[in-house]
Formats: structure tokens, C-alpha cells, sequence
């Protein structure tokens, strides 16, 4: 037997409440966007998160997300957590023209903070291939 009076104590495996610091912590980090490094949202809405669960989103024709192919053009956080994008198609006559706005909606409603979203589909400026990320381009051989 040890005569140290105080028990020694393992090491405990962090729980949710640290998972949740981390989350937090995460969210006061600024985010990358195309036009550059911005702040993070006041609402507490990450800009990352959001963007990431905008590229789980797929036009089943094509094997790249579809903010790599460059079909998202605005994305805008509110204070009071809502979140507005403004997106296009490849083509007006896409086959995926009504599903794939709705699954941009519900991949942000996911997002942490998210109290409300709107997706738009505009057509001005056309969409083309110039907007697709370099990997989306590397993926379909475009080059």
C-alpha cells in the first residue's frame, strides 16, 4: 500500500461536455470562403459547418458535391440563425431541378444554430464550367 493519502485517478475519456467545448470553440474560428477569410457568424452559425453540409449534397449525374462544382453562388447567415443561399443549375432543363435545392435545405437545417433557411435558384449569371473547383475538374477529367 502507497502512503500517498489522495488516490491516485485515471485519466476519464472525454464526454459531451468537452466534445461540446471543442464544437464551440470551432465556431469562434473564422471561415474560408471564395471571397476570403471571414469572421465567424454573430448568430453562432458556423459558415464552415454550413458549407460542409452544402457538399454532402450531390446532382446524381455527377460524381462531385455540388459546391465544388461551383453551383453555389451566396450563402448568407443572419444574426437570429438564418441561413439564405442563393444557387444555380447546370442547366435550366436540369432533372434535378426540384430536388436538389431541397436537399441543400435540409443538409444546412442539420447545422447547429440553424433556426430557419431559404434556398434560391437563380439563373443570372449562368452557370459554367469555369466555376467548378480544381478537384471537381481533376474528377471529370476537365482539363
Amino acid at each position: 500500500m502507497s502512503d500517498d493519502p489522495t488516490p491516485r485517478q485515471r485519466p476519464m475519456a472525454p464526454g459531451p461536455a468537452e466534445f461540446a467545448a471543442e464544437e464551440r470553440a470551432a465556431a469562434a474560428h473564422a471561415a474560408w470562403t471564395p471571397e476570403g477569410e471571414q469572421p465567424p457568424a454573430p448568430g453562432g452559425v458556423s459558415e464552415s459547418k454550413v458549407i460542409d453540409m452544402i457538399g454532402t449534397v450531390f446532382d446524381p449525374e455527377i460524381p462531385v458535391n455540388i459546391y465544388e462544382l461551383g453551383l453555389i453562388y451566396a450563402v448568407e447567415i443572419g444574426d437570429d440563425g438564418k441561413v439564405g443561399v442563393e444557387m444555380t443549375l447546370t442547366t435550366p432543363s436540369c432533372p434535378s431541378a426540384q430536388e436538389l435545392p431541397q436537399q441543400v435545405e435540409e443538409a444546412i437545417r442539420l447545422v447547429p444554430g440553424v433556426t430557419d433557411v431559404s434556398v434560391s435558384v437563380v439563373w443570372d449569371p449562368p452557370w459554367d464550367p469555369s466555376r467548378m473547383s480544381e478537384d471537381a475538374r481533376l474528377a471529370l477529367n476537365m482539363y
